[in-house]
């Protein structure tokens, strides 16, 4: 995991292994209620983002105001597909319109941030998001304060 904390320019860190996406709420019978809980897998990614971006972040305050997000989710290449397929995702010319929804990425990464790196998402209020292939899958986040003295 690679980390990044400076407040004046943002905190920024990278999450290595498959990209994934916030997974629905489930149900579950329990006597006679029912329960309603997150998936382990969704779990499992949020807190491993979430030691990411604690270590990003060293010890700093949480950031406070508005806050502009890039993020660049890196999906590994299937090996099943031929030379000419993978340089050509390498290269941007295939991209990827399958799972995970960009959209999924950006709710577990925000929600496993909260409380770690802000106090809520409804901080951001730019944010930039890039899904493409690559040799080394993960998500890349980068976060600036936007907050400009009033």
């Amino acid at each position: 995991m690679t980390v990044h904390a400076d407040q004046s320019a943002g905190v920024a860190f990278f999450v290595p292994g498959p990209p994934r996406g916030k997974g629905r709420p489930r149900a579950a019978k329990r006597g006679k209620h029912i329960t309603l809980y997150t998936p382990k897998e969704t779990v499992a990614y949020e807190s491993t983002v979430a030691l990411a971006a604690q270590q990003a972040m060293a010890g700093q305050p949480l950031l406070a105001g508005p806050v502009e997000v890039t993020m660049r989710i890196v999906l590994p290449i299937a090996a099943s597909w031929s030379k000419r397929k993978q340089a050509q995702a390498l290269d941007g010319t295939v991209l990827p319109i399958g799972k995970p929804d960009s959209d999924n990425v950006v709710k577990a990464v925000f929600d496993a941030i909260n409380g770690v790196v802000w106090n809520d998402d409804t901080q951001v209020v730019d944010m930039h998001v890039r899904k493409r292939y690559g040799a080394m899958p993960g998500v890349q986040t980068i976060i600036t304060p936007l907050d400009r003295g009033g």
